[in-house]
């Protein structure tokens, strides 16, 4: 999904944003979130039972006939609604968000963010098939600043995800996200590393 170059470049990113904070910086990228399978499948049903009644009304095929028909459609719109392009524009908003939400905050447990000396970890998070960004700060961060500040950022990784650039989705999000950390959590006289300046492809 990232290329050597971009991962170097989101690297650059995170270690010069976190040069101006005590704040520590971890990115994630998903391809997918979940498969979401079975909302192909249902669309796909709904098509095939509205396939019987114009050929009851138009046509004098037997029933065999039309349930083979039935059957087709069924086959053919759950193979086509399957596709990657397309499952993931019929998924309802809610559940793909929901699930990447799912998944960011397992991510952010799972990568140990929530570590550091200060609780001063945030994940920049983003799934490319769900076209979904988050940041997830922890709770010293929490304490100090609101979900608002993340606006900009969350908004501006959507949109190079959407145009498939999320590499520079994530350099913008990092410098954002770095001048709001400087301005509440200025870097102490260690300013130790605590993770890893790197993206992590899942």
């Amino acid at each position: 999904m990232i290329s050597e170059a971009d991962k170097e470049r989101i690297a650059a990113a995170i270690r010069a944003a976190e040069a101006t904070t005590s704040g520590e910086i971890y990115c994630v990228i998903a391809h997918a979130c979940g498969e979401h399978h079975l909302v192909p499948i249902a669309w796909a049903a709904l098509v095939a039972l509205a396939v019987p009644l114009p050929l009851l009304h138009f046509t004098n095929w037997p029933a065999a006939i039309i349930y083979l028909v039935q059957l087709a459609v069924f086959i053919a719109a759950a193979i086509v609604l399957s596709l990657p392009v397309i499952r993931f524009r019929i998924v309802p908003k809610r559940r793909l968000h929901g699930r990447a939400h799912a998944v960011a905050m397992q991510q952010f447990l799972a990568q140990g963010i929530h570590l550091t000396d200060k609780r001063t970890g945030v994940l920049i998070f983003a799934s490319v098939a769900e076209r979904y960004a988050e940041i997830v700060a922890d709770s010293g961060i929490n304490a100090k600043v609101g979900p608002e500040v993340w606006t900009g950022a969350i908004a501006a990784m959507v949109s190079a995800i959407k145009d498939g650039r999320a590499a520079d989705g994530f350099v913008i999000a990092i410098g954002l996200c770095g001048k709001v950390l400087a301005r509440h959590f200025p870097p102490g006289e260690l300013n130790r590393d605590e993770l890893p300046n790197h993206v992590v492809e899942i």
